[in-house]
C-alpha cells in the first residue's frame, strides 16, 4: 500500500486514542501511532463481540420459548444471523490488528508518520471550519448523530481536500476506501454522497 493511503487509515483509527493538541503529537513517534490504532481496533472488536453475544443469547431465548411458532421462530433466526455478521465484523477488526505492523513494515515509515500527523494536526486546527463544511452538506442529519467512525472518515477527507492539495476525486476515492473497511454496509455511498455535496460546487 502507498504511504499515504497507510497514513490515512492511521490517522483515521488513532484519532480517537490521541491528543487534540497539535504541539504534544508532533512529538509522537510511529509506534505510539500505531498503538492508538490498535487500542481503537481493540475496542470497537470488544463492544462487537459483546453485542454479538448479546444477540445470540437473546435469539437462544426466543428460540427456547417460541414452542415452535413461525413467528418467533423467524425473530430468532434474525437475531442469530445479526449476531453471525457481529461476530465477522469483530474477527475482521482482528485481521486490521494484524494488517497494520506488516503495512507499516513495507511502507516509508517516515513519510507515513509524517503524512498522518499533517493529517491530524489539520483537524486540529481547523476543527471548527472542517465541521461547519460538513455540516452545510448533510442533509437531514447532525454531525454528532454521525458514527465516529463516519465523521472521521469526513473529517479526514475535508482536511485533505482543503488544506493538505489533495485532488477532490481523489480524497472522495479515498474516503470511500476507508469507509468500506471500517464503516457499516452503506456507509460508503453515505460519504460518497456527503463528499460530492462539498466538492460539487467546484466540480
Amino acid at each position: 500500500m502507498q504511504p499515504r493511503r497507510i497514513a490515512r487509515e492511521l490517522a483515521l483509527l488513532s484519532r480517537s486514542q490521541i491528543t487534540k493538541n497539535s504541539d504534544t503529537l508532533a512529538g509522537m513517534d510511529l509506534n505510539s501511532l500505531l498503538l492508538a490504532a490498535i487500542r481503537t481496533l481493540s475496542s470497537e472488536m470488544q463492544e462487537t463481540l459483546e453485542t454479538a453475544a448479546a444477540e445470540l443469547q437473546r435469539g437462544d431465548e426466543r428460540l427456547l420459548s417460541s414452542d415452535t411458532r413461525a413467528p418467533e421462530l423467524k425473530t430468532a433466526k434474525v437475531m442469530v444471523r445479526e449476531a453471525i455478521d457481529l461476530a465477522e465484523k469483530a474477527i475482521n477488526r482482528i485481521g486490521r490488528c494484524q494488517e497494520l505492523p506488516e503495512m507499516l513494515q513495507l511502507a516509508n515509515q517516515q513519510e507515513v508518520r509524517e503524512y498522518t500527523l499533517k493529517i491530524l494536526q489539520a483537524i486540529n486546527r481547523r476543527s471548527e471550519d472542517i465541521e461547519q463544511v460538513i455540516t452545510q452538506a448533510l442533509e437531514g442529519w447532525t454531525l454528532d448523530r454521525l458514527a465516529r467512525i463516519d465523521r472521521d472518515i469526513l473529517r479526514i477527507a475535508v482536511a485533505e481536500i482543503n488544506y493538505l492539495g489533495l485532488p477532490e476525486k481523489v480524497a472522495i476515492n479515498e474516503a470511500v476506501e476507508l469507509a468500506k473497511r471500517y464503516s457499516d454496509e452503506d456507509g460508503h455511498r453515505f460519504i460518497n454522497g456527503v463528499l460530492r455535496r462539498i466538492v460539487e460546487p467546484k466540480f
